[in-house]
């Protein structure tokens, strides 16, 4: 759960009850479930809106797929082969041909 082991997750539980008090501590872990309930939903909501917004092909869409590069791969997949692409020859050219200017250091 989040990458919390057992012994932390008991301190955090001693912790809370030091701090917030064991007679406060069953409704202020209500009213933390109520935010988290609510959250999620939100997030939820937001993303179901983005894939209506962004049209045929997202129906998968996942939060993780908002990464730049992700999405422009997942969009260009399929259309567009990157093996077509060989820059080596033009990289090689420009770096041959870029010399510094020993005035500008």
């Amino acid at each position: 759960m989040f990458g919390i082991g057992g012994g932390e997750f008991i301190a955090l539980v001693i912790l809370a009850m030091v701090l917030i008090g064991p007679d406060k501590l069953p409704t202020f872990a209500r009213d933390a479930a109520k935010y988290i309930h609510k959250a999620r939903g939100l997030a939820a909501k937001a993303t179901e809106e983005l894939r209506e917004n962004l049209g045929p092909g997202f129906e998968d869409l996942q939060v993780t797929d908002l990464h730049p590069k992700k999405l422009i791969k997942k969009t260009l997949d399929g259309v567009v082969n990157p093996k077509d692409f060989d820059f080596t020859d033009e990289v090689e050219e420009v770096t041959k041909s870029a010399k510094i200017d020993p005035d500008l250091l």
